[in-house]
This record gives C-alpha cells, structure tokens and sequence, in this order.
C-alpha cells in the first residue's frame, strides 16, 4: 500500500544534474507530479553523465537515471516567445517550481519569481544556487567541490599528513536538494490545501551544507575552536573511530562509559577501565593514540566480520567498513526494500534506483515510471493544457518545443 502525501501538487522540474533534480526525486517519491522541463535535443545535462558510455550517447546516462524516475520529460525552447507563453500556461496550472539556474539567469528570459507570480498568485518558486539569490557571492558559479571547499567540509575531511579531501560523493549537492525539498513541503504542509500567497524559497547549497556542520561550526561559535583534521577519529569521544582488524578495517564508538568498559571486556582487557590513562572520557581523549594502538593489537586476533558480531552481543556500537557494492549487496537493504527495479526501459533495460531513506506506515516510497527519454511525454502533456495536433506541431516545427 503506497503513501502519497503530496499526489494533488504539480511541480515544475527545471533543473539539471543534481541539486534540483534530487528535490525533485523526493517530491515525486512522495506523490508529486513532477514535470522535467528540458531544453530540446539536449535536455539535463546529466542524460550524458555517468559510468556507461553507450546510455550517455542515448541521452539516457547513468547519473540522469540515479534521481529522474516517477517525472515527466517536456521540452521547451525558453528562449523562444512561443516557448516562453507555453511556460506561463503551465505555471497557471502549477503549484510549485524548481530551478537551479545561476541567479538572474530566470530574469533575463523574462521569467523569475516576480514575472511568473502574476501568472499564479499562488506559486511556491524555489530557486536553488551555490551562494543564494543575495550577496556578493551571489553571482560566482559553484560546483558540488567548490561549494565543499568554501563551506569548510574539505577542511575537516581527511587526516593531518593527507588532507584536506573532498567528500566522496556529491554532499553539497545532496543537501541543498534536500533542504530545496524540505522547504517546498513545510510551505505546501502550512497552506493545509488551501491556497496562499506566492512564496520565493532561496536556496544556498552553501548555507545549506554549513546548517548540518552543527557541531564542528558550534564549536567554533560557541567555544571558539576551529575544528581541526582528524582523519577517522571522532573529535567527541575515544576509542571511536576506524580501527585494523585481522581483515578488514572496523568502525567502533564507544562514546559512552558503558560501552568502553563492554568494549574492554569484549577484547579481554578489562584492565583498561581502572588504568588511569583511559579511566574517563578526557583522559581517553589524551591518550587516544596510546588506546587505539593497545587496542588494534587485540583487534589483529580476529576479522572485522567476527569482532563487529561480538561487539554487537555486548551493546557496542560497531561495524565494518564495506564497499559501495558490500552495502548495497547487504540483506538487510534488501529487507528495507530501498532499491526499485524497472523493467524493460526503452533505450536502458533494466534500471534499479535507490529511494528516499525512510518508510511510510511500513512502506517505502515509490514511483510508478521509470526515468523518462528526452521529451518522452510532450505532446501528452501538451495536449492536456489544450492544445490541438496542429499547435503542437507548429511549436515543434519553429524550435519552441
């Protein structure tokens, strides 16, 4: 039995590669209908991105694949007057819009939040950018990796002889799709059906990646400490970090008494909780280093696989350090029922995407379609706003669609 809290709203999906179509992932998960509004004969950067060569030459790339299922594919030439009417009848039929232009991009084509809120008084328009619609950064292109840098994340990855690192995948990104998300439901939840004033929601995937650096940011506000690299310890708490098994590295945090005396007893060295460099939190904290080579030489006896087993029986938090391919191929993913499978998509075959990390009264979150093809549902939902075989045909024959 499917959920879908959001199945009465359209949205249009301008968006490309990740940030904005991963908002969109979301909404559509959760009912939305989410119409992908493509430049013509090229669409989405991200059709061409991806692992296979072969699906980018289809416009039907791996990276297009991760975040597009459960939309629509129209494609409209916005730099057309023909095509730009055509946008502003699907805005009076819309509820939300999604964009991740560079600000003043939408302006410049005569369609930003102020043009097209005279078309639904109602609008939820979310711009999503690197730095924002304001500042003076406003106007500086950004990448997921600029964004990571300038945000203080690479600064705080990797380990004092290697680092700073990049995070390994689009964190940035991510985030900023899900605040983007996030924002468009808490404004479409408050309205309680009803209709209400336009609403422009700016998203900075730069403010938006330094609001979940709670802690290392606190900190420094706060405390005035300006985090440091730490490699894989945990600056709160010892031992809690990656450790060396006798195969396979192995995630532990015993960030609480409890569990460091269970973890002591577990290795068979009970004699640790009583030795005066590790009795409490701070003297562990000083001594981490001392502890975590005590503690890896106990460790060697054994593999990850067995340690993490034992260590679960004693309440300690732990686990191995997999592969992507380890994770995905883990049974109790499986058991959660996160990853869709859609058969027999033209161009690709079979297509497995992961949803939303979440259930709903027992169920995850799906879609009924797979990733569509470039422009796959045009003349569909062209013919839904009204317009006749011929009109639809004129429009594709001067370059509007």
């Amino acid at each position: 039995m499917s959920y879908k809290p959001l199945k009465k709203y359209r949205v249009l999906d301008l968006t490309n590669v990740l940030s904005g179509p991963f908002c969109g992932h979301l909404l559509a998960h959760m009912g939305a209908d989410v119409i992908k509004i493509e430049v013509p004969n090229t669409g989405d950067l991200a059709r061409q991105l991806g692992a296979d060569p072969e699906l980018n030459k289809k416009k039907m790339g791996v990276s297009f694949l991760a975040q597009n299922s459960g939309k629509k594919s129209l494609t409209i030439n916005l730099k057309t007057d023909s095509g730009k009417q055509l946008f502003k009848r699907l805005v009076k039929e819309a509820d939300v819009l999604v964009e991740n232009f560079r600000p003043g991009v939408m302006e410049r084509l005569g369609l930003c939040f102020d043009d097209l809120k005279l078309e639904n008084t109602s609008l939820v328009y979310c711009a999503i950018s690197g730095f924002g619609a304001t500042g003076p950064l406003r106007n500086k292109p950004a990448y997921d990796q600029i964004i990571q840098g300038m945000s203080g994340v690479m600064s705080i990855t990797g380990a004092p002889d290697t680092g700073p690192f990049r995070v390994g995948y689009p964190i940035a990104d991510t985030v900023g799709g899900m605040s983007a998300a996030f924002a468009i439901a808490s404004i479409l939840a408050g309205r309680n059906g009803e209709p209400g004033e336009a609403v422009f929601i700016d998203v900075s995937m730069l403010a938006s990646t330094m609001s979940t650096m709670g802690w290392v940011v606190s900190n420094y506000l706060i405390a005035g400490k300006d985090p440091q690299l730490m490699g894989n310890d945990n600056f709160t708490a010892s031992p809690s970090g990656t450790f060396h098994t006798g195969d396979g590295l192995l995630n532990i945090a015993a960030n609480k008494q409890e569990q460091f005396e269970s973890l002591c007893k577990v290795v068979g060295c009970p004699e640790w909780i009583t030795d005066d460099r590790f009795y409490d939190r701070l003297a562990r904290l000083e001594n981490r280093q001392i502890l975590k080579e005590l503690l890896e030489d106990r460790l060697l006896e054994k593999s990850a696989a067995e340690w993490e087993d034992e260590l679960f029986a004693a309440s300690v938090p732990s686990g191995q350090v997999l592969s992507v391919s380890e994770a995905l191929n883990h049974p109790h993913l499986e058991t959660r029922g996160m990853i869709g499978t859609f058969e027999h998509v033209p161009d690709v075959g079979s297509v497995k995407v992961f949803r939303p990390g979440f259930k709903l009264n027992g169920f995850s979150p799906g879609v009924e379609m797979p990733p569509p093809s470039l422009g796959q549902h045009t003349e569909e939902l062209l013919s839904e706003l009204g317009l006749f075989p011929e009109e639809i045909k004129a429009l594709r024959e001067e370059g509007a669609i």
